[in-house]
């Protein structure tokens, strides 16, 4: 079964009174509840939609983009009460709908998650006839659509812990309903545009549109703006982004333009967009990344604040979505570098692969992933990021699973290390990764001091902050290294180093002897994706410490089978801490009955 997870506009329909419909003349209203279902989905596709699945008297559909899931309804809405016009009988299908931005899990034909859900109740509150929308979608929906949209407050809806806010949408009298908006990316719209498609970079592309003032206060431009200009010298930062300079960016100010054509203008892949909105002492400020390929969204985000001081306001959400957004497109290249046949596959996607294997945290994918970035370096001997991950590679496989070899893989670390240092000594990733080894070869004060330097080239980078804080434990600074860990998870809370980040704080405390609170992080790191070979061994070690001695015996065998071949000796000279705070881990993991 193919089953994907991903973010999207959510469309569910439900036919009013069908119960009673049916009561009436039951071969009648099945026949036409079918009738309106299968127009329905035929409007929807006409505007870049999928129906995934039909109920009974529900439908469920998703769109890329917000704009054509409420033009798609408006326009069904419009054809389907000039069908009910010329009924001679009371049969009539009136069909309600909700659309909302969720995630969702596609599974076949069957889509499921919480944005269904939310999208199913946002449609209870419609009429018959009728389209209501949640607070994503308004803030979405393009100023040019010409339609009346009214608040219907903040609402509470069953199996939601907080109100929606949820809003009523009508078209506007005597207006028509846009025109389906064809793939500017086609041959025909290719054909038709007299300005050139410019080439994409070879690395991911983004363009960060103003965010759009809805206060209705001239004075709340500046903040808008400052807020764009902020977050594009935020993603500026990270040398692995082509991001669109300010001066292009601002020239799509005040306009209502597809983002697909805008990507299409200034040549790039990714486009942000967001708004402000003051409401007294309170601001709401929005955020949605769209991949203009195929106009999905892939991230978006709400934030609310109070407006003590505007100034840190603007920093605190300015540092928050430029820490999303670059892992996320990450996420994105990574994927679509799987899918390419290894036929046409360059040095960058065999890059991306390389990351890919690199993530899994595992014997086989560390293995992989050195290959990979080894392949890179051949390719192409100038891209510092390939060296430098080639070296992460190396040190990670050697503290994580301690091969025999481990002398020799340190040694190539190192050369590969300082090899992106030459290529490029202001790339953070270089910095860090460089900083990485010196920490694995024991020299701590360089070690620190490189990757404090990859962090003031760019602050809002997670994993600098994740790797400052891994260099200073290796340094016998535990109390020290706290603060950083915990930023790296507030500025990426959903990273997909977090196993490792959780893994890393519950050592802290293992270091200095907080054993209940060493337990209560690594059971978080122990069920979250992809837990490492470090965090059964901690855990193992945490439990004997806490004198939980059964289940101590238990976690070691679970150790035993995630990593084949670890012993006691191994972590002895686990590079993971101090000398002296390895050998109490170890006495530990001894008494739980770990092979010297």
């Amino acid at each position: 079964m193919a089953t994907r997870s991903n973010l999207a506009v959510i469309l569910h329909a439900d036919v009013v009174g069908s119960t009673a419909l049916v009561h009436k003349d039951e071969r009648v209203a099945h026949e036409r509840i079918q009738n309106s279902f299968r127009r329905l989905s035929e409007t929807i596709n006409t505007y870049g939609g999928v129906t995934h699945e039909v109920r009974g008297d529900a439908l469920v559909a998703v769109f890329g983009r917000a704009s054509d899931g409420v033009s798609a309804t408006l326009a069904f809405q419009v054809a389907n009460t000039e069908q009910n016009a010329v009924l001679t009988d009371d049969i009539r299908v009136e069909i309600r709908v909700g659309i909302a931005l969720g995630e969702v899990v596609v599974a076949d034909n069957t889509v499921t998650g919480p944005g269904v859900v939310l999208a199913q109740r946002i449609e209870q509150l419609a009429g018959p006839g009728g389209l209501c929308i949640s607070a994503a979608i308004h803030e979405a929906v393009p100023r040019r659509l010409p339609v009346e949209i009214k608040s219907l407050g903040d609402q509470s809806v069953k199996g939601f812990d907080e109100p929606v806010r949820v809003y009523s949408v009508s078209l506007r009298a005597g207006e028509k309903i846009p025109e389906p908006v064809n793939d500017i990316y086609s041959d025909d719209s290719e054909a038709k545009s007299s300005t050139p498609m410019l080439a994409l970079p070879d690395k991911p592309s983004i363009a960060v549109l103003p965010f759009n003032n809805l206060s209705g206060d001239p004075e709340q431009e500046y903040f808008a703006d400052g807020m764009t200009e902020d977050i594009i010298t935020g993603l500026s930062r990270f040398r692995s982004l082509f991001v669109t300079a300010r001066n292009s960016s601002f020239a799509y100010k005040g306009r209502s333009l597809d983002v697909r054509e805008v990507a299409r203008d200034l040549g790039v892949r990714y486009v942000l967009e967001g708004s402000v909105r003051r409401g007294g002492e309170r601001i709401r400020i929005t955020g949605q990344l769209i991949d203009a390929e195929t106009g999905h969204h892939l991230w978006a985000e709400r934030y609310d604040r109070k407006l003590e001081d505007i100034f840190a306001v603007q920093d605190e959400v300015t540092e928050a979505i430029v820490a999303a957004i670059a892992p996320e497109i990450d996420d994105v290249e990574r994927e679509r570098s799987q899918h390419k046949p290894p036929e046409s596959l360059e040095a960058w996607d065999i890059y991306q692969q390389g990351l890919a294997a690199y993530h899994s945290s595992t014997e086989e994918g560390f293995g992989s992933a050195i290959e990979q970035f080894d392949s890179v370096n051949e390719i192409d001997p100038t891209f510092a990021p390939a060296y430098a991950m080639a070296a992460g590679a190396r040190t990670r496989y050697v503290l994580h699973f301690e091969p025999d070899d481990r002398a020799e893989y340190l040694n190539e670390a190192r050369e590969k290390a300082y090899k992106a240092i030459t290529l490029d000594p202001r790339d953070p990733m270089c910095l860090m990764y460089d900083g990485r080894v010196h920490s694995m070869l024991d020299h701590h004060d360089v070690a620190i001091s490189k990757v404090k330097e990859a962090i003031a080239l760019n602050p809002n980078d997670a994993l600098s902050h994740f790797n400052l804080g891994i260099v200073l434990c290796s340094a016998g600074c535990a109390e020290e290294a706290i603060p950083h860990i915990d930023h790296a998870m507030r500025l990426s809370p959903r990273d997909i180093f977090l196993t490792g980040m959780l893994t890393h704080r519950a050592f802290l405390l293992f270091d200095l002897e907080r054993y209940e609170e060493a337990f209560e992080w690594v059971q978080r790191a122990r069920l979250s994706p992809n837990p490492r070979s470090m965090t059964f061994a901690l855990l193992t070690a945490v439990l004997t410490k806490l004198g939980r001695q059964e289940e101590a015996r238990a976690a070691v065998k679970d150790l035993s089978a995630h990593a084949p071949g670890m012993s006691c000796v191994k972590y002895r000279e686990n590079p993971f801490g101090r000398p002296e705070v390895m050998e109490r881990f170890v006495d530990a993991l001894r008494e739980a009955g770990l092979p010297e």
